[in-house]
C-alpha cells in the first residue's frame, strides 16, 4: 500500500511537471496569435444563408468589394494606413456590395465595419494563421448567418490578380516585414496548438 501511494505521488508530480512543459508551447501560440493579430487587417464576408444561391450571391460580392478595394489599397504601406482607407471607403464599399446583389434580383441588407472577430485556423498557401480574435473588415450580407469566407486584407493576401488566396512573392516580402521573425515563421508551422508531450506520450490522453 505504501508503495503503491508512492508510486501515485510519483505519477502526480510527473503530470504536473509534463503539464507545466506541454502548456510553454500552447502560452507561447497564444502569445503569436495576439501579436499576430496586432499587425494584420483581416477580411471577412458572412453569407445569409447557407443555400446555394446565397453562397454563390457571397462570393459575387466578395469579387466587387475585392476588385475595389484592390484599387483603393494598391498603395497601402502600413496597417493604420491600410485601415484608415477602409474606414473612409465604407460607403462605397457597401454600395459595390448593393449593386451586385440588386443585379442578382435579391434585396438582402448589407453592413460594413471595422470589428474585432473570432477566426478558426486558416491556411493561405504556405501560412496558417492561428485560431483567435483579429480585427477584420466585416461585411455582412442579410441576416449573415450563412457560412463565411474570409483573407488577409493587410499586409495584402487577398487580391492577387484575378484571384483570391493566391500568395504572390511581394505578399510573402510584405508579410515577413510586418511581422517579427519569430511570428513569420511560427505561420509556416502549420501547428495544431492543443497541449502535446513530445516524450511523455502516454500523457497525452489526459489533454484531449
Amino acid at each position: 500500500m505504501r508503495r503503491m501511494r508512492l508510486l501515485a505521488g510519483i505519477f502526480a508530480l510527473v503530470l504536473t511537471a509534463a503539464a507545466m512543459v506541454g502548456t510553454t508551447d500552447y502560452i507561447k501560440a497564444q502569445e503569436n496569435q495576439r501579436d499576430i493579430a496586432e499587425k494584420v487587417l483581416r477580411f471577412h464576408v458572412r453569407a445569409n444563408s447557407d443555400t446555394d444561391a446565397d453562397q454563390s450571391l457571397k462570393l459575387k460580392v466578395r469579387d466587387e468589394v475585392g476588385v475595389l478595394l484592390s484599387e483603393k489599397l494598391r498603395d497601402v504601406s502600413g496597417l493604420e494606413e491600410c485601415k484608415k482607407v477602409v474606414a473612409a471607403n465604407m460607403k462605397e464599399i457597401v454600395s459595390a456590395a448593393e449593386r451586385v446583389i440588386e443585379g442578382e434580383g435579391y434585396d438582402y441588407p448589407v453592413e460594413a465595419y471595422i470589428a474585432k472577430v473570432d477566426f478558426p485556423d486558416k491556411t493561405y498557401g504556405m501560412y496558417t494563421f492561428p485560431a483567435g480574435s483579429y480585427e477584420a473588415l466585416e461585411l455582412v450580407i442579410g441576416s449573415g448567418i450563412g457560412h463565411n469566407w474570409w483573407c488577409v486584407m493587410y499586409p495584402n493576401m487577398c487580391f492577387a490578380g484575378s484571384g483570391y488566396e493566391v500568395i504572390e512573392e511581394d505578399a510573402k516580402e510584405s508579410l515577413e516585414r510586418a511581422l517579427e521573425p519569430d511570428e513569420y515563421k511560427s505561420l509556416m508551422e502549420n501547428k495544431n496548438y492543443k497541449i502535446r508531450f513530445k516524450y511523455l506520450k502516454f500523457l497525452n490522453k489526459y489533454f484531449e
